[in-house]
Parts: structure tokens; C-alpha cells; sequence
């Protein structure tokens, strides 16, 4: 669905944008600002993350919590103001090491599960554990939805890209038709080798201390004889964090930057220097990856997953409105009688896909919603002991983020859009009258060319892969 739309129209600020042209101006305005909330908050996520992840070699009495996000911010905007090409050349080999662990540990995990290594073989005995597949139950399944939309939040980013791509009618189509492979192979894959090699009553998932000695991708592993797991896999989560927030400064510095140039936000934030970066955007999302200062009061794990919380629903709610809005964006299209041929890339399972992932979705949402205010727990009497109090505390402060995380996206969503609504009187755009042109990318001889020729075939290979 995305990748329709960005490829014919690769404007700036991507999805965020077309509300404006297919549906009602005030959904443009509350998209961007959601998505760039979004990534505000995913920012000192990442960075109270990091701070967790070096506390494995460094303890908060030897390195203070707060000087790791500190010197991330500061090479962050370093590598932010070089510009696009010093962002895109660093994703690149962070991608390249990840890549290869990914296919390190699939290689591994599949040895240890059919007893090459390791000594034992295991088959498919973990999923035959008491409790499994659904530990807990299917209501402890659901609870971790909002944690598993912020592990897979970017995967839009695609679209954001759109814009600063040379030739958004190749490199588009290929970054989105691969993204279904990368995920089966990096998330789907691994996390099905984990689930039967690790059984769910395993005592070392007890993770108390949050440490990457315990992990599950380091215990495979130690499964395996590689003693020193922990710090590798340490060292390369912390690798994929620097990554991610490097992914981060870049999508909100653009998001920002589309706010401005749409008069959504000050005219002075759309400010570009002779390298392209707008300056006073990457200003305003350096002090706001200053919240990951607030590890200095509380604990990094505690602000991460708060962020978290927030985020994953934000995540699920830009997902389901990119859906909504492709299928306004093909009842505009057709209605101003032109043809699905004439798109330069089209979404296939057009309709039933959309409809599938807009059911998961609601789903997800409403499971989301439902179990934050399913169990309200019940408050000690007056002789509650000290125990007691803790315990009840904890549990109000578990009850309060999946409170806030799951209705604050909604809340401030209807906030931004009837207020942009009412105070600027915008209306539901015709179909007839959709703007489907203006931004619209028209190759050259030298793009057609450049679509039309093809690469060696390994070179091809690592492109599907990285």
C-alpha cells in the first residue's frame, strides 16, 4: 500500500502527506505530527536502550547512565549535519554486520536444533513444553502486541525515503517487495529457531538484571560451545541500537522539515543548508533526544519502556490509517477515470490485502485498548504490609503505561485533526478534485535506462538481503 502511493508521488514527508490530497487536509496535519511525536519519543527510547545494553560492561557506578546518550547525540549530529550521503553510508555497514549475524545465528541455531552441535538433539520438543506455544495464556499473547509494533516500527520508512531517492520508480518497488523477505527471514525465522531451542520454562529467561548474558539469542549460543556469546551479541545490539538511532534522527529531521513546508510549523524549521540538511529541524530533535536525560533521575529500563508503550500504538496507528488512505488514493484514481496500468508500481493482493491487514489491525487495537483498562488492581487494605504496598505499586505503575499507551495516540490524534479542523474549516476533498499530479515523478531517458539494466546476479542477492 505504501509502496503505490510513494513511488507515484514520492513527496516529502511521504503517507503523511497525502491526506492532504485524497482525503481532508486537517489528516495530513494530525499524520505528521503523530509520526514526528513517533519518532520524538522513539529517539531517547533508543538511547535509554543503549544505556541498558553498556551497563553490561560498565555498571552505572563506574559509567553514569547518562553519558552514553550524551555521546551518541553528539555523533549523531555529527554524522546528521555531513548529510544524506554520510546516513545512507553508515546504514549500509551497520546493515552488513547485522546481516551477518542474522545468518550466523540461523546457521547456528538450526546445528544446535538438530543436534549437529551442541550434543542433543532437539526438534520440535520446546513447543511440547507445558504452556506452549501461548505461555500464559492468549491474554499474556496479547499483551505484548504494543511491544512487538515498536520492534517492527520503520518498516514505513520506506516511504519517507521516497523523496531524497534519484529514481523513486526503481529503488521504491524494490525496497518495499523486499521487505516481506527480509522479515521472514531476520524476525520470523529466528524467532521460530529461539522458540525450539529455548524452552519457555527455562530458569535462565528470568532475566532480572536485564543482561545480555541471558538473552535468548546469546543462550543459543552457549547451546552451541561459543563461550563468548554474551559480549558479541552484546556488542552487536548495541550496534543495531547506534543504527536505529541513526534511522531516527533522520526521519524526524525530514518529518519536522515536511511540517514546516507545509505551514503546519515554523517557515524557519524548513531551513536547508548547502548540503540539504535542515539545520534548525536537526536542532529541535537533538533537545528532544535530551529526554533520555531523565535516565539521570530514573532508571533507563523504566523511561524505555514507558517510550515503549506510547510508540507501538502510535506505530499500529499510522499502519492502519496508510491502509485507509490507499484505499481512498484507488477510489480517487479511478474516479478521475484512469487506470490501475498507469501507475508505475501497484500494490499487489489490492483489495483482500489491505482488508486482512485492516482486521489484524483493528484487532490488534482493540485488544490493546481492552486489556488496558481490563485489570484495575485492587488496592491493599490499611493493615497491607510493606510487601504488599510494593507489589501494589508496581502494579498501578504496569497498569498506568498500558493505560497511556494505548489510548494517548487516539486522544491526541482527535485533538490535532477536529482541532485543525475547526480552526481552519477544511473540508473532504472530491474524488474528481484530488491533486494526484503536483510532486508526481516523471523519469528521464536516463532513469528508464537505469530501470531497464539489470545487475550481476550476487549483486542482486545482497541487495534482496541488505
Amino acid at each position: 500500500a505504501l509502496g503505490e502511493i510513494a513511488t507515484l508521488l514520492p513527496l516529502p514527508g511521504s503517507f503523511n502527506a497525502w491526506g492532504g490530497r485524497v482525503f481532508d487536509e486537517a489528516a495530513s496535519f494530525q499524520m505528521t505530527w503523530m509520526y514526528f511525536i513517533n519518532w520524538a519519543l522513539t529517539i531517547p527510547a533508543e538511547l535509554s536502550a543503549a544505556s541498558l545494553v553498556i551497563g553490561f560492561w560498565a555498571s552505572p557506578s563506574v559509567l553514569p547512565e547518562y553519558v552514553v546518550p550524551l555521546i551518541i547525540i553528539v555523533v549523531m549530529v555529527a554524522i546528521n549535519m555531513a548529510g544524506v550521503q554520510a546516513y545512507g553510508e553508515m546504514e549500509y555497514w551497520f546493515s552488513i554486520l547485522k546481516v551477518g549475524t542474522i545468518i550466523m545465528f540461523i546457521i547456528c541455531g538450526i546445528l544446535v536444533d538438530a543436534g549437529v552441535i551442541g550434543g542433543e538433539k532437539l526438534g520440535m520438543k520446546a513447543w511440547h513444553v507445558e504452556g506452549a506455544p501461548f505461555k500464559g495464556g492468549f491474554i499474556s499473547f496479547l499483551r505484548v502486541l504494543v511491544t512487538v509494533g515498536y520492534s517492527y516500527g520503520g518498516t514505513e520508512m520506506t516511504g519517507v525515503t521516497a523523496a531524497e531517492s534519484r529514481n523513486p520508480h526503481k529503488h521504491v518497488p524494490r525496497a518495499v517487495n523486499t521487505v516481506i523477505i527480509r522479515i521472514a527471514f531476520f524476525y520470523l525465522a529466528t524467532v521460530f529457531l529461539i522458540g525450539s531451542i529455548i524452552p519457555n520454562n527455562d530458569p535462565s529467561l528470568i532475566n532480572t538484571t536485564r543482561s545480555a548474558a541471558t538473552a535468548p539469542f546469546t543462550l543459543v549460543f552457549l547451546k552451541a560451545g561459543i563461550s563468548a556469546a554474551a559480549s558479541f551479541m552484546n556488542a552487536v545490539v548495541f550496534t543495531s541500537i547506534f543504527s536505529a538511532i541513526n534511522s531516527d534522527f533522520y526521519v524526524a529531521t525530514r518529518v519536522l522539515l515536511s511540517l514546516s513546508r507545509n505551514g503546519w510549523a515554523h517557515k524557519s524549521i524548513g531551513y536547508t543548508n548547502s548540503r540539504g540538511v535542515p539545520v534548525v529541524a536537526l536542532a529541535i530533535v537533538t533537545t528532544c533526544s535530551c529526554l533520555s536525560m531523565v535516565t539521570v533521575f530514573i532508571a533507563s529500563g523504566v523511561v524505555f519502556s514507558w517510550f515503549v508503550k506510547i510508540i507501538g500504538s502510535i506505530i499500529f496507528q499510522s499502519w492502519f490509517l496508510i491502509l485507509i488512505l490507499h484505499f481512498r488514493f484507488r477510489y480517487c484514481w479511478e474516479k478521475q477515470g484512469r487506470r490501475v496500468s498507469e501507475l508505475p508500481y501497484v500494490s499487489w493482493g489490492y483489495p483482500y490485502g489491505n482488508i486482512i491487514a485492516l482486521c489484524i489491525g483493528s484487532l490488534c487495537i482493540i485488544a490493546t485498548c481492552f486489556l488496558s483498562i481490563r485489570d484495575v488492581p485492587a488496592r491493599p487494605g490499611a493493615d497491607a504490609t510493606e510487601e504488599q504496598m510494593t507489589a501494589y505499586n508496581n502494579a498501578m505503575l504496569l497498569y498506568a503505561k498500558g493505560l497511556i499507551g494505548a489510548w494517548f495516540p487516539w486522544l491526541m490524534s482527535a485533538t490535532l485533526f477536529f482541532s485543525y479542523k475547526f480552526i481552519k474549516g477544511t473540508k473532504l476533498i472530491k474524488a474528481e478534485d484530488a491533486d494526484l499530479d503536483t510532486g508526481r515523478f516523471v523519469p528521464t531517458e536516463s532513469d528508464k535506462r537505469d530501470m531497464s539494466s539489470k545487475s550481476p546476479l550476487w549483486k542482486r542477492v545482497v541487495r534482496l538481503i541488505v
